[in-house]
């Protein structure tokens, strides 16, 4: 982890030493980041929310709720200022439990005036928790956007329902742009028998790309979130066709900047003292060529700052998490999030 943070220090400096002395590059930040059971304090009993009410074993009351809320402030309003005052243009989240609780972020102190607007649909998965966008109206203008359902296999999961994709057309900056966020279907249960669950997911993202690139092969394609596959994960590697070096990807194909990092066991999350890599922004080959007018990939982070990390007890080194069991451990999410940063030449 220090490697990474001396690494990511080393190009901040160095990027705004170029952009302050050349001025030639305009910064465009894109994110993820799982909130970790972002819930409000009301029951809704079309959902399974029971155990984030005030009146439940966590007692998840407004107290808890307000400090969390505070805490995911404070995490989203610093990720890639160092690079642009701005912050990030584009935010996909997960694990959120409605637009109350977004509503609620966009408008936190930290936040407001950036006058971020929210893409969200309800999704049917047994637990309530949802995917959203955050997008910054200054960057970002959405011009179509839609749920996308995801039927898993028989047998794969014990719920039947899992996270709807999350689809945005729009215009990034006079880019034209497509962004999924997913939150695919979980580990539980035993990972080889939930595989097919997640190759279905990634196979309805996979259809989409397909039919963009047919239409328009320079299709600029973002495919973020919570995977809960690694990089190096055939959900990715065979379903999704991605690759880990630019080199090896063909027009119309897709790059995974975070498969180097997963090598060299930097992730996200960890369990049982292993790191994973979870948490990914996967992008187009159109993103790729650093001599078009448009926006073109830059370079990959893990925000993994030093106040995110757990300094104590059986979790130390982890990400800061917002429970310990069912005790409150005022921290802000069991994952990292990560970022892209994409330039585009000013004349």
């Amino acid at each position: 982890m220090k490697k990474l943070i001396a690494a990511t220090l080393v190009f901040c400096l160095s990027f705004s030493l170029s952009y302050s002395q050349k001025n030639s590059f305009r910064p465009a930040i894109i994110g993820f980041y799982n909130l970790e059971n972002y819930y409000d304090t009301v029951n809704n009993p079309k959902v399974d929310d029971e155990e984030f009410l005030p009146e439940s074993e966590r007692h998840y009351g407004t107290r808890v709720f307000l400090d969390k809320v505070d805490r995911l402030a404070s995490v989203v309003s610093q990720m890639g200022t160092d690079i642009n005052p701005d912050g990030l243009a584009l935010l996909g989240v997960a694990e959120i439990e409605n637009d109350t609780v977004l509503n609620i972020l966009a408008a936190h102190k930290d936040l407001r005036n950036r006058g971020w607007k929210i893409v969200h649909y309800n999704s049917p998965d047994a637990r309530g928790v949802d995917v959203a966008l955050f997008y910054n109206p200054k960057y970002f203008k959405p011009l179509y956007s839609a749920p996308l359902f995801v039927k898993l296999p028989g047998g794969s999961k014990d719920s039947y329902f899992t996270r709807d994709i999350l689809y945005v057309k729009g215009i990034l900056d006079g880019d034209t742009i497509h962004v999924m966020v997913n939150h695919w279907p979980s580990r539980s249960g035993g990972e080889e028998r939930s595989i097919p669950a997640r190759a279905a997911a990634a196979s309805v993202a996979k259809r989409v790309v397909d039919s963009l690139v047919a239409i328009d092969v320079r299709s600029k394609i973002v495919i973020m979130g919570d995977l809960n596959d690694d990089p190096i994960s055939p959900s990715l590697t065979r379903v999704l066709g991605t690759k880990g070096k630019i080199k090896d990807v063909k027009p119309g194909g897709l790059f995974n900047p975070w498969v180097d990092y997963y090598k060299q066991g930097i992730g996200t999350l960890a369990y049982q003292d292993a790191w994973g890599l979870f948490d990914q922004v996967v992008i187009s080959q159109a993103w790729l060529d650093k001599e078009q007018n448009g926006y073109f990939f830059h370079r990959a982070n893990i925000f993994n700052r030093e106040f995110l990390v757990q300094q104590t007890g059986k979790y130390k080194g982890y990400p800061k998490r917002t429970w310990d069991g069912t005790t409150y451990n005022y921290g802000y999410s069991d994952h990292f999030p990560v970022y892209v940063t994409m330039l585009k030449k000013v004349n």
